[in-house]
């Protein structure tokens, strides 16, 4: 089982759980994070430290959402390893509650 960074994460890139993760199973997109389902070992840490409750464990991940399964898997394969907190983007706080953000992420 594995975790995975679900919708509420584009165009906020908040990087909290980063620093938290014991094996640096975070990958860095432009406006997303991703989780690499081949190292995450489910302690679920991270998902305490996400400001924005993006994160899920792979079985809790809600039913409009599933898609970001196989996304997070796709994208942690081209996407470089994230190990240090940097800054949230600038608008964070405005796209926090914005629903329907997918179309928005940046590949």
């Amino acid at each position: 089982m594995t975790h995975v960074v679900t919708e509420n994460c584009i165009n906020c890139r908040h990087t909290d759980c980063v620093d938290v993760c014991p094996v640096d199973c975070f990958r860095e997109g432009s406006n997303f994070l991703a989780i690499d389902p081949d190292e995450c070992i489910d302690c679920a840490v991270c998902v305490a430290e996400c400001p924005v409750n993006a994160i899920y464990s792979e079985e809790d991940v809600p039913v409009d959402q599933k898609q970001f399964i196989q996304l997070n898997a796709e994208l942690a394969k081209n996407w470089p390893s994230i190990t240090r907190t940097k800054l949230a983007l600038p608008d964070a706080e405005v796209w926090k509650d914005v629903k329907n953000k997918l179309k928005l992420l940046e590949q």
